[in-house]
C-alpha cells in the first residue's frame, strides 16, 4: 500500500512540475522572443552596448551566483550525486543573463536554460515536504530528470525528444529508465501547458517521401561523417577555448567586456547582425530557400563559441541546429538530394554529434520535420555519432 501511495505520489508530483515548469518556460521563452524582436528593431544601437551588458552579467554572477555559475555543470553534478543541492536562484539569474545576451546581439542558445530552471524546480520540490510522498530510491536523479524532460519539452514542445534527451544526456550509453514514467508525464504536460499558452513551436514539415536504396545510404553515410565531425568540432573548440579565454583574461570582468568588444564588432561587422542570437534566421531562409552562405556555418559556430567562452549565457543546440542546417543547405546539391531533406539531416545530426546523444535527436527530427524521414534520421545519425569520437559540449557527462 506504501508503495503503491508513492507511485500516486511520483504521478502528482510529475504533473505539477510539468504544470510548473512549461509555465515558467512560457514566460521564459515569450520574453525571449520579444528581447529578439527589440534587437532586430534597435540592432546597430544595442550591439556596441554587448560588452557593458556582459559586465552585469558578471557582476550578478559573482555577487550572487555562487555555486549556480556552474549551469549545466552543476546539473551534471547533481545527476551523478557529486553534489546535493541546486540552488533556486539560478532560475532567475540565468534567465535573465541569458535575455541580456540575446537583447544585445550575443551569439547563443537557449536549451541550457530551459534544461536549468525544469532540474532545478524539480529537484528542489522532490527535497521538500513531498519527499515522504515519493519513492526513496533514486528520487534524486528521478526528479532532476523528470525536470529536465520538462523544460526541454516546454520550450521547444517536442515531448518526446525530451524524454529521451533526458534519459540518455546525463551518461551515454545508458537510459535512466527509472525516471521513464516522470518524465514522460511531465515532459507531454509541460509541452500541452506550454501549447496552450501559446509559445512558439518551430516546425517545418518535409514533403519529400524518400525510399532508401544503396546509393540514398551512401550517400547517408557521407553527410552523417561531415555532420559527425563538425558536431565533434564545435564541442572541442567551445572545451578549447573556455580554457583558453581564462588564461587569456585571468579577471572575469576583463573577459567578458574585451571579449565582448570583439563579438560586438565581429557581429556588426559579419552581415549586420546575421550570427547574433539563436541562428533561427539561418535555418528558416535555408529550408525556404533563401540565401545560405557556404560560410554560414562555420561563421556561427566560431562566434557562437567565442560568446559563451567569455561567460555570456544561453546554450549551444539552437546553435548546433542552424550550424547543421545551414551546412546540410550547402551540401544538399553536392550529394543530389533536395535542400529541405539535407537541410533536416544536418539539424539533427550536428546537435545529436555535439550533445553525445543519440536517441533524442532522431525523435526531435520526426517531431519537428515529420515521421516519414525516420529511416533516414536514423541512419545519418547512426554515423554521426560514432564519428563525434564521445566528445560533447556537456563535459561533465560520464560514458557508461
Amino acid at each position: 500500500m506504501i508503495e503503491k501511495k508513492k507511485v500516486v505520489g511520483l504521478i502528482v508530483f510529475s504533473l505539477w512540475m510539468g504544470i510548473l515548469v512549461g509555465g515558467i518556460e512560457v514566460v521564459f521563452g515569450k520574453v525571449l522572443i520579444q528581447v529578439t524582436e527589440w534587437r532586430l528593431s534597435y540592432f546597430s544601437y544595442l550591439i556596441f552596448l554587448l560588452p557593458l551588458a556582459g559586465l552585469l552579467i558578471e557582476f550578478i554572477y559573482t555577487r550572487f551566483g555562487g555555486i549556480s555559475r556552474q549551469g549545466m555543470g552543476l546539473i551534471f553534478d547533481v545527476g551523478h550525486g557529486e553534489q546535493k543541492d541546486i540552488p533556486l536562484r539560478l532560475i532567475p539569474i540565468v534567465m535573465f543573463s541569458t535575455w541580456l545576451t540575446h537583447l544585445f546581439g550575443g551569439s547563443a542558445g537557449r536549451e541550457g536554460v530551459a534544461v536549468q530552471i525544469g532540474g532545478a524546480l524539480s529537484h528542489f520540490f522532490s527535497k521538500g515536504k513531498l519527499a515522504k510522498y515519493l519513492p526513496t530510491e533514486n528520487m534524486s536523479k528521478i526528479a532532476l530528470i523528470t525536470g529536465m524532460a520538462a523544460g526541454f519539452s516546454g520550450l521547444f514542445q517536442t515531448p518526446i525528444a525530451a524524454i529521451l534527451f533526458a534519459l540518455e544526456v546525463l551518461v551515454v550509453g545508458r537510459l535512466e529508465m527509472k525516471a521513464m514514467l516522470s518524465a514522460s508525464i511531465a515532459s507531454f504536460t509541460a509541452f500541452f501547458v506550454s501549447s496552450y499558452l501559446g509559445l512558439e513551436k518551430f516546425s517545418f514539415h518535409v514533403q519529400e517521401k524518400m525510399s532508401l536504396d544503396p546509393f540514398l545510404i551512401a550517400k547517408l553515410v557521407a553527410l552523417g561523417i561531415v555532420f559527425g565531425l563538425v558536431g565533434r568540432l564545435f564541442s572541442l573548440t567551445l572545451a578549447k577555448s573556455k580554457k583558453l579565454m581564462q588564461k587569456v583574461w585571468r579577471n572575469s570582468y576583463y573577459r567578458i567586456f574585451f571579449g565582448g568588444i570583439i563579438v560586438a564588432l565581429l557581429i556588426f561587422l559579419l552581415h549586420g547582425g546575421r550570427y547574433a542570437g539563436l541562428g533561427t534566421n539561418l535555418i528558416v531562409e535555408g529550408l525556404t530557400g533563401e540565401s545560405i552562405y557556404p560560410y554560414d556555418f562555420i561563421l556561427k559556430l566560431i562566434l557562437t563559441i567565442f560568446t559563451l567562452s567569455i561567460g555570456f549565457q544561453g546554450g549551444e543546440v539552437t546553435p548546433l541546429f542552424a550550424i547543421g542546417c545551414s551546412l546540410g543547405v550547402i551540401l544538399a546539391p553536392v550529394v543530389g538530394l533536395p535542400i529541405e531533406v539535407v537541410g533536416a539531416l544536418g539539424y539533427i545530426a550536428v546537435f545529436g554529434s555535439g550533445t553525445n546523444t543519440f536517441l533524442a535527436p532522431i525523435l526531435i527530427g520526426g517531431e519537428v520535420f515529420g515521421y516519414q524521414l525516420l529511416p533516414l534520421f536514423f541512419i545519418t545519425m547512426s554515423v554521426a555519432y560514432c564519428c563525434n569520437n564521445n566528445q560533447s559540449i556537456y563535459g561533465k557527462q560520464k560514458i557508461a
